[in-house]
């Protein structure tokens, strides 16, 4: 489906007896919940690039960066097989226009962080990363990427939800209004999600649009995408959530009944002492945008996420 995000996901985590011990690291919630939200691509950089199932365990082996990949069994070093063939699939990944990564943590090939880099005495050091996923991190700097385990996290898995979004919005923007006024809708739209992530680059954001012209569009939206995608990082916390539904409400200051601003009042105080979820506020906020017509609001990605994301959130 076209309007579904595009996932990359290592294979083995759907169920694909890819793993070196002829097994698979089946997740069911990347199959069964996010699986089907998505336009899965399965990737498994140890098969497709020729090693066998089942195969010998390999390690990162180094005293110095990069580590070598090596089966620990024969002492081959797999690292130019591993490292030509990466540079292969990361061309066709461009082209099946990804929005987002799942890893298999702690993967010689796949892991993000803390992989196991074994140095000539033999000692372990978790400061190493995946080939794979060293490749694909630094070709693919903006698409968000993850590692399966921390997904466990609701809050890890929110915000990875939600950055799968708004770069797939952001790839749409950059594919068809690819304008200045084009990024001035787009940066408008989602005003309210930056506030929740990161006040202050709310501004640094918002010159950038404010300088943007056509001649100047491409490294604008290039700092732009650079900013924005490194704000989605930083969590939505509580309190900075408060801050965005207080600054919402205000936009009906005279429109709702003194029964209505009460109403609104508790629910944001309820969510605020952790005794509603987000959703609470959220839902009375966009009533009150329908009901009163507040063109401002009905725009905001923040109150009106896509379905499938809103859906994907809910289950958090």
């Amino acid at each position: 489906m076209k309007d579904l995000p595009n996932l990359g996901i290592s294979a083995c985590l759907l169920g694909e007896k890819v793993r070196f011990d002829g097994g698979h690291k089946l997740d069911l919630y990347l199959r069964d919940v996010l699986g089907v939200c998505v336009n899965r691509i399965p990737v498994c950089p140890e098969v497709e690039c020729g090693l066998t199932v089942p195969r010998g365990i390999m390690r990162l082996v180094s005293d110095t960066e990069p580590p070598r990949l090596i089966t620990l069994s024969s002492g081959t070093d797999q690292t130019e097989r591993m490292m030509n063939w990466t540079k292969k699939r990361l061309n066709n990944l461009e082209k099946q226009n990804l929005h987002g990564f799942v890893f298999k943590a702690r993967s010689p090939s796949c892991g993000m962080r803390s992989v196991k880099v074994y140095d000539s005495l033999g000692v372990p050091h978790k400061n190493g990363i995946g080939l794979f996923a060293r490749a694909f991190m630094e070709r693919f700097p903006l698409i968000p990427v993850e590692e399966e385990g921390r997904l466990g996290k609701p809050e890890l898995r929110e915000n990875f939800i939600e950055r799968i979004f708004v770069y797939k919005r952001w790839k749409e923007f950059e594919k068809r209004r690819f304008t200045a006024e084009g990024l001035v809708d787009f940066h408008t739209n989602h005003k309210l999600l930056v506030m929740a992530h990161h006040p202050r680059n709310l501004r640094f954001l918002g010159r950038i649009v404010s300088r943007a012209t056509n001649a100047t569009l491409q490294s604008a939206a290039q700092r732009y995408a650079e900013i924005l995608m490194a704000t989605m990082k930083y969590a939505a916390t509580v309190k900075r959530n408060v801050n965005v539904l207080q600054h919402a409400s205000g936009y009906f200051k005279k429109a709702l009944s003194p029964d209505e601003k009460q109403e609104l009042l508790e629910i944001i105080g309820n969510y605020q002492q952790g005794l509603v979820p987000l959703t609470a506020p959220v839902t009375l906020l966009r009533h009150f945008v329908r009901k009163f017509d507040q063109p401002y609001l009905r725009r905001q990605f923040y109150l009106n996420p896509d379905p499938i994301e809103q859906m994907l959130r809910n289950r958090v």
